[in-house]
C-alpha cells in the first residue's frame, strides 16, 4: 500500500483563525486560542496519522512588523514555514483588509509548492462580499486554490483536508505513527497558563508576559509543577498578583483545571511572578524561553 507524508504550513496575519483551523485539522487542541492578536508565539507541529498517510501541520505566529526581538523571532518562524513545506495554507478571513503584509504575500506567490488560499470566517459576510473578496485574492495569489471556510463552524474544512491529502507526496512517515506533536508536555502547560493571562488581563500585560516551567515532577497519582510568570516591569508584577493575591490565585485555579484535563492527572501547581526587565529584547531570555535566535 502506498503511503503519503508531508509538511503543511499554516501562515497568515494575526487573528485570522490559524490556530482554530490547525486544532480542527489535527483533531486536538494543541494551540491556545484567544481573541487577542499574537496569541501564538512559537511554531507548533500537530501530526495527523492515518493508515496510508501522515500530515505534519505547522501552526505559525501571525505575520507582523517586528517591534522588538521577540517579534523578530516570531516572524522568523513564519518565514521559515515557507521554506520547508510541501503545501502552504495561506489563511486570511472576511474581516481583514486583503493584501495586508504585501511583501509576505509576494513571497508566497513566488513559491513552487501548492498554495491553498483559505478564506476563513465566511459566516461573517454575504455571498456578494465574498465574491468580491475572492476576486481581489485571485489577483494577489493567482496560482493558489481557493477554499472559503468557517473553521469555527467546521464548514468546508473536510474538503480542505481531502485536498491536502491529495497534494502531499508519496513518502514514509516522518514521525512515529502514534506521535501527536514535537513539543513536550511542559511546553503545553506553559501555554495553558499563558492563555489564562491573555484571557484575564488587559492591554499590554499579556504581551509582556512569558511563562517558564521550572519544575515538572511526575508521580504515580499527580504531577507537581512550579511555574514562573516573567513580566517586563515592576508595575506589571502587582497587576498579575492582584489585591491580596486574588488575581494570581484565580489564574492558578483556572490553569490547574485545564492542565489536569490535558495531562489526565491531578496537578499541584505553584505560580510565582518575577520581574525580568525588558526580556522581550534580550537574547539570553529569549533563548532560555525556547525562541530561535539569528
Amino acid at each position: 500500500m502506498t503511503h503519503k507524508a508531508g509538511f503543511v504550513s499554516i501562515v497568515g496575519n494575526p487573528n485570522v483563525g490559524k490556530s482554530t483551523l490547525s486544532n480542527l485539522l489535527v483533531g486536538e487542541r494543541l494551540s491556545i486560542i484567544t481573541a487577542k492578536a499574537q496569541t501564538t508565539r512559537h511554531k507548533i507541529l500537530g501530526i495527523v496519522n492515518e493508515v496510508d498517510y501522515q500530515i505534519v501541520f505547522s501552526d505559525t505566529p501571525g505575520v507582523l512588523e517586528p517591534a522588538y526581538k521577540l517579534q523578530e523571532s516570531m516572524l522568523k518562524y513564519s518565514k521559515s514555514a515557507l521554506v520547508d513545506a510541501d503545501v502552504i495554507l495561506f489563511l486570511t478571513d472576511t474581516v481583514e483588509t486583503a493584501g495586508k503584509n504585501e511583501d509576505f504575500i509576494k513571497n508566497v506567490a513566488q513559491l513552487d509548492v501548492p498554495v491553498l488560499l483559505v478564506i476563513n470566517k465566511i459566516d461573517l459576510t454575504t455571498q456578494e462580499q465574498l465574491e468580491k473578496l475572492i476576486d481581489v485574492w485571485k489577483q494577489l495569489l493567482p496560482k493558489a486554490e481557493l477554499f472559503p471556510v468557517s473553521a469555527l463552524n467546521k464548514f468546508n474544512t473536510q474538503n480542505l483536508l481531502h485536498r491536502i491529502v491529495e497534494l502531499i507526496p508519496v513518502a514514509p512517515p516522518y514521525f512515529d505513527k502514534d506521535a501527536l506533536t514535537d513539543k513536550p508536555e511542559r511546553f503545553f502547560v506553559s501555554e495553558i497558563i499563558r492563555e489564562k493571562i491573555l484571557l484575564y488581563y488587559q492591554k499590554e500585560i499579556p504581551y509582556s508576559v512569558e511563562v517558564e516551567i521550572e519544575e515538572f515532577k511526575e508521580h504515580t497519582d499527580r504531577v507537581d509543577i512550579r511555574a514562573v510568570i516573567h513580566v517586563a516591569r515592576d508595575s506589571q508584577k502587582g497587576i498579575i498578583i492582584g489585591h491580596q493575591g486574588k488575581a494570581l490565585k484565580k489564574l492558578g485555579t483556572e490553569a490547574r483545571r485545564d492542565i489536569e484535563t490535558f495531562l489526565a492527572k491531578k496537578v499541584f501547581l505553584q505560580t510565582y511572578v518575577k520581574v525580568s526587565k525588558d526580556w522581550r529584547n534580550k537574547d539570553n531570555f529569549l533563548k532560555n524561553f525556547g525562541y530561535e535566535q539569528k
